[in-house]
């Protein structure tokens, strides 16, 4: 470590420290004000703001700042200007102004906008986003900003984001000031967002179009070893891997980004990193950056970093958990347990509100995970099901259990567990469980939240959360504003058993990984959509508009744009994938196949020719077979070909979507098949790219 840890942490981040030594103090307390409360920035503070973020980036080796957004592609976007401005006399003065801080404009008319704007409609503004910080990267002083159009309407994924963390921090302040906790001024939601994702060779991964193109391997026949001895989960890290995550560790703790456990996942070349939490919308800031600082360390170590959720078959894929809670500014977490009645009524209020949310807005839960890339992963014994329900415990179900029933609940004492080895010290088991095939799960004192991909931004699950959380802590507080202090405990009571007794369908402490809960979760009424164009319509039915446009997160104009961009970018990923499998195959694949086909042929003859009456027997079956599937492919790849230009030439987008669905997939797999066999039975040295033992095991 090139600098001890403390110093190294945060050395890049216009922090709240920084921002105490470098702002006059009446600048610093409105600026922290517009941070804690949300209430408006002054220009005359902005200037003085961007006067010393200017001489901060400069002291730093910055050269340039740019106004960094997240627009609808899920990716993050950046346009560089340079703090010079020419002073007339040939020469240059570094200059930043409050106007240039807080407003920027780039083209909004390139950006995925689902018809919002139009080619000819390209002016955009980006608006500081002072809750989080800005940051220096490669010489360049980024500045977290939402961004929307001319006319006023989100372009991207942060605006509805921090609106729905207003809704959320509106609701729950006025549900705590009616059970008595007044001190409460402010509640926020705070996110850690586990990453997984999976490391191959670069000189590899460049052989391999699919990899480059779509981010997955479109076939590939599975290595002889696989994830089978689970050898891998927690193994000791190979010394590039070891050094790979020594240098993503400096560089993510340079940029304030609290990365703190990292370790080998599941399926080989796997592995996995995880943050302390933070508030959500720096959160996803953070994510968004750990994902691209991820790509760029790899390279540094000859490696790609790949965040498809399912690069690979055969084995797991990747996702993202995301584990979210709520916090007052008083410095309790909402979803802890208490240790007095009045904590623990306020606590049972919040979780009930959560357990109602998810299953009033299931639906969109799964809308928030939904991706082509995600479809591939979601319901397999790897990922959770794509049918949403929550996992709560033991002791937390018979909690609600004995309220639901009016029954007394003698709460278990910690039970001591005993090793067998008497040079182990003796602990205390957990209250509940780990359940991994739950999508949605309560660990202690947060929720975390299983379903997402792994290259997906975590803004949409969270802004979802958020509001539909929002949307039933005001239900529960129509329904006891007006009951009277002394009244208030018994009030409680009975509107947490009417929830429990309306909402226990969600819950699901079982196996979510067998049919018979998939029949189960039928019969309770519970969604099951599993695949992307299943899910999305569920974005615009009438409920889940009124949800949006009553906590003001999104207009109807926003969610229908919103709705279109989703559909297609599916459609266009399962494109690309179509057409990267048709060029591989046919340039690439079929030579390979017919070249050594022929080779075999030649041997078969060679040998009769030296030998006559010799048998060939094996030759000529090998060579039958590989004619038969590579004329199964040409024909297949044909199919796919036609497939494909008739689901582009559909006009309506979600039939488009279902036509890439039920058309073009199912001959995808198809052609995986035949090409999957006959790598099986042609040498390495013939094959146009590496194959899956290479590119797992290698690193």
């Amino acid at each position: 470590m090139s600098r001890d840890i403390p110093t190294l942490y945060g050395s890049l981040v216009f922090s709240d420290k920084v921002m105490r030594n470098k702002l006059p103090k009446d600048v610093y307390k409105a600026l922290h004000k517009t941070i804690q409360n949300g209430t408006h920035l002054e220009l005359d503070v902005a200037n003085s703001v961007a006067v010393a973020m200017k001489e901060w980036a400069v002291e730093n080796g910055a050269t340039h700042f740019t106004h960094w957004f997240q627009p609808m592609t899920g990716y993050t976007a950046e346009k560089h200007d340079s703090f010079i401005s020419p002073n007339g006399n040939g020469e240059v003065i570094m200059e930043f102004s409050g106007k240039e801080l807080v407003k920027g404009e780039p083209d909004a008319s390139s950006f995925p906008s689902g018809g919002l704007r139009a080619t000819f409609e390209a002016r955009g503004y980006t608006n500081w986003d002072p809750t989080s910080p800005a940051f220096i990267k490669d010489n360049t002083l980024y500045i977290p900003t939402a961004f929307c159009s001319f006319s006023g309407e989100a372009l991207d994924k942060k605006t509805p984001l921090l609106r729905s963390m207003e809704a959320l921090n509106k609701e729950a302040v006025k549900m705590l000031h009616l059970l008595g906790n007044t001190e409460v001024t402010s509640v926020s939601t705070t996110v850690g967002p586990e990453q997984e994702y999976f490391l191959v060779p670069k000189e590899l991964y460049e052989k391999r179009r699919d990899l480059i193109f779509t981010g997955r391997t479109l076939f590939g026949a599975p290595a002889p070893k696989g994830q089978e001895m689970e050898d891998h989960y927690f193994g000791a890290l190979k010394p590039r891997i070891a050094a790979y995550m020594h240098d993503l560790d400096e560089e993510l703790w340079k940029l304030g980004i609290p990365a703190k456990t990292k370790h080998n996942e599941v399926a080989p070349a796997q592995h996995e990193l995880a943050p302390v939490f933070d508030t959500t919308n720096v959160a996803v800031d953070h994510n968004q950056l750990t994902m691209e600082i991820m790509k760029k360390t790899a390279e540094k170590h000859g490696l790609v970093c790949l965040l498809h959720e399912k690069p690979f078959d055969g084995i797991n894929g990747s996702g993202k958990h995301n584990n979210w809670s709520m916090s007052t500014n008083t410095g309790t977490n909402l979803l802890e347990p208490g240790r007095t009645p009045a904590e623990n009524i306020q606590f049972l209020v919040f979780l009930m509100a959560v357990i109602k949310a998810v299953d009033d807005y299931a639906d969109l839960m799964r809308v928030s995970a939904a991706s082509a890339g995600n479809d591939h992963r979601l319901g397999g014994n790897e990922a959770p099901p794509a049918i949403v329900s929550i996992f709560i415990g033991d002791e937390l179900e018979s909690v609600l259990k004995s309220i639901e029933e009016d029954a007394y609940f003698g709460k278990a004492h910690p039970v001591q567990l005993e090793t067998g080895a008497h040079v182990l010290p003796h602990f205390t088991k957990d209250t509940t469980d780990r359940n991994r095939t739950s999508p949605f799960a309560f660990t202690g004192n947060k929720f975390e939240f299983r379903m997402l991909g792994s290259a997906a931004s975590v803004a949409n699950p969270n802004m979802v959360l958020n509001t539909a959380v929002a949307e039933a802590l005001a239900q529960f507080y129509g329904e006891l504003k007006d009951t009277a202090p002394e009244e208030m405990e018994h009030a409680v009571h009975e509107m947490i058993k009417r929830a429990i007794k309306k909402h226990k369908k969600v819950i699901f402490n079982g196996n979510g990984y067998t049919e018979e809960w998939v029949k189960e979760a039928k019969a309770r009424g519970l969604y099951n959509l599993v695949s992307t164009p299943e899910a999305l319509p569920r974005f615009i039915t009438d409920k889940n508009l009124d949800l949006f446009i009553k906590h003001g997160v999104f207009t109807k104009e926003e969610i229908l744009s919103r709705y279109e961009i989703l559909l297609e970018t599916y459609s266009k990923t399962v494109a690309i994938e179509s057409k990267t499998m048709q060029e591989m195959l046919t340039k690439d694949f079929l030579p390979a196949v017919n070249s050594y086909a022929a080779c075999t042929a030649k041997n078969a003859a060679d040998k009769k020719a030296l030998v006559p009456g010799l048998s060939t027997a094996s030759e000529e079956a090998l060579v039958t077979r590989l004619t038969e599937l590579s004329n199964a492919i040409t024909s297949g790849t044909a199919v796919l070909k036609e497939a494909t230009a008739r689901a582009e030439s559909v006009e309506n987008m979600q039939e488009q979507a279902e036509q890439f669905l039920t058309k073009v997939l199912p001959v995808m797999d198809e052609l995986k098949l035949a090409a999957n066999e006959a790598e099986t039975k042609i040498p390495d040295e013939y094959l146009p790219y590496p194959t899956y033992d290479h590119l797992l095991f290698y690193v």
